[in-house]
Formats: structure tokens, sequence, C-alpha cells
């Protein structure tokens, strides 16, 4: 009976220290994948019908969470949207948009590009893969490669996406978007 308790006693306090070790993983975990500007991620996403966890993992993707970033190529603030992109989406989506100063607000650059994206996903019927891809790509380069057979119409081959920045780009989304959704659901 002794031998018993001994050993209850013994898996009550690997127990306990498996639970704080994870407690403390999940901690670190959440600091590592944020869930910064939530009320604008959360809002928005609501409104453009796009799961949350996966704007979250755009973001992280695009900017580490930084609204005053710049890339090479001229995408500005969380979600790296180009002044011309955001131009049009803030004209068909009726959002307030006046220059290219306004990609550094983090409220309209979630705004527009969550309507973007949202809008690339209606193209593609629902397909956040192909979504994914054009967001980064662009649209024109992903029709392109569907009618050449280079990826399937329903992304299943991400694989063959040609730009390898692309193709590490959707990786890496679809790799945090799951690790949002283990972390918060």
């Amino acid at each position: 009976m002794k031998k018993i308790l001994i050993i209850l006693a013994i898996l009550l306090i690997i127990a306990i220290i498996l639970f704080k070790v994870m407690k403390v993983q999940n901690i670190v975990l959440k600091q590592i994948y944020p869930t910064t500007y939530s009320e604008y991620v959360e809002k928005y996403a609501d409104q453009y019908n796009v799961d949350p966890l996966l704007v979250y993992s755009i973001i992280k993707a695009e900017s580490n969470f930084n609204p005053d970033v710049n890339s090479n190529s001229g995408a500005i603030g969380l979600m790296q949207i180009m002044q011309n992109t955001a131009a049009e989406i803030a004209k068909d989506a009726n959002i307030k948009f006046n220059n290219k100063d306004d990609l550094y607000n983090p409220e309209i650059n979630i705004e527009i590009g969550i309507a973007y994206f949202s809008s690339l996903k209606q193209k593609y019927n629902g397909n956040e893969e192909l979504a994914l891809i054009a967001y980064n790509a662009g649209f024109g380069n992903v029709d392109k490669w569907i009618a050449e057979g280079t990826i399937k119409p329903d992304g299943s081959d991400l694989e063959n996406v040609p730009f390898k920045e692309t193709n590490s780009y959707v990786r890496k989304i679809l790799r945090d978007y799951s690790i949002y959704k283990e972390l918060y659901k």
C-alpha cells in the first residue's frame, strides 16, 4: 500500500510539473504568436468573413506586427499593402483612404488587407491557399499558373508554385495558422 501511495505521489508531482511546463510554453508561444491589434483584426475579419487567426498569421509573416515596415517593392504597414492595391480595394469596399500614409495606420491597413484577402478568397471560390498565393504573387500570376497547369485550381499542389518566395511564404503562413489555431482555440 505504501509503494502505491509513493507511486501515486510521484505521478502527481510529474503531472504538476508537466502542467506548469506546458503553461509556461503556452505563455512563451503567445509572445511569439501574438494577437496584437485584436480590436481591428476581430472587427474586420468578422465583417469580411475571414478567420482572424489566419489574419494574425498573415500579419506575422508580412510585418511581424510592425506597422511602420516597408518592403523593397513598396508594400507598406502591417499587412504589406501596395498603394495602388490599397486605392483599388478602398474604392471597391468603400473604405476611407487618402494616400499611402494611411497605410501606416493599423486600423486602415488591417481593414484594407482583410478586404483584399477576402476578395481574393471570393475570386478563388473560398480557397484560402490560392488566396494566399495571390496575396503574395498577385492574382494575375495565379490565374496564369492555373491556366498553364502549373498549379491546380484547388491549390493542393503548393510545391509547384514557381516563385520560391511565394512558396515559402504560403507554407510559413499555413504553419503559423495551425499554431495560432492550437494556441487560441
